[in-house]
């Protein structure tokens, strides 16, 4: 499943705010995520989270973001419809992820134990053969958003092993407009997924730094 694309696309995660969506939007954001882990500064709650996706206008997938969740939470927040993709962020087994039938992806932090070695991290991520992507973040207390970048040189020793039928690399931990396209060019993933970088705090992002990272992306 390892996708050549003509550009790389890009999730904006951790939206809060109803007035973040239209500049999340007109930046052309292939996605847009919501956070559903309540340890983390960009909670939204799930009626507060189904107003925001009413006003996400059709083309823009909306990610719900879970980190170990009680599977009935994950099954409520799907009723709602509010989500079309689930982002799994902490220790879920293959199992948890395949039971809500619905596509989802999987995240794995570099430089936790026993995703060290670009050879470690091939036999975590393919235990997840039928995740519709491999997010890469870094190692933090914080399940992403922290801001903190990983060591890529096992990302791309990771990229050299992968085979045509692997699930899509995405890369996260750390972007900004500063750094994307030093980090972006060597992997060359199929998408990268930024937050604190478009933040002026957490979960109050800005329209500035929004188009900023997307044109260092694209340029």
């Amino acid at each position: 499943m390892q996708r050549h694309s003509a550009r790389i696309r890009f999730k904006l995660c951790g939206l809060t705010r109803e007035q973040d969506i239209q500049p999340m939007v007109r930046s052309g954001a292939d996605a847009i995520g919501i956070v559903f882990y309540p340890q983390s500064k960009r909670y939204v709650p799930a009626q507060q989270a189904a107003d925001l996706c009413a006003r996400i206008p059709a083309f823009v997938t909306v990610t719900g973001l879970f980190v170990n969740p009680d599977p009935q939470f994950v099954h409520n927040i799907i009723k709602q419809g509010q989500v079309d993709l689930l982002q799994f962020h902490g220790d879920e087994t293959p199992e948890f992820c395949q039971q809500f039938d619905r596509p989802y992806i999987k995240a794995f932090r570099v430089g936790a134990p026993g995703h060290q070695t670009a050879q470690q991290l091939l036999e975590q991520c393919r235990q997840y053969a039928d995740a519709k992507g491999w997010l890469f973040d870094s190692y933090t207390p914080e399940y992403g958003g922290s801001g903190v970048s990983f060591n890529q040189e096992v990302l791309l020793d990771f990229k050299n092993m992968c085979v045509a039928t692997d699930a899509p690399i995405i890369l996260a931990g750390g972007l900004n407009a500063e750094n994307i396209k030093e980090k972006s060019q060597p992997l060359q993933p199929f998408a990268v997924d930024v937050s604190s970088g478009i933040e002026l705090a957490p979960g109050i992002k800005c329209p500035t730094k929004i188009a900023a990272f997307v044109q260092a992306l694209n340029n």
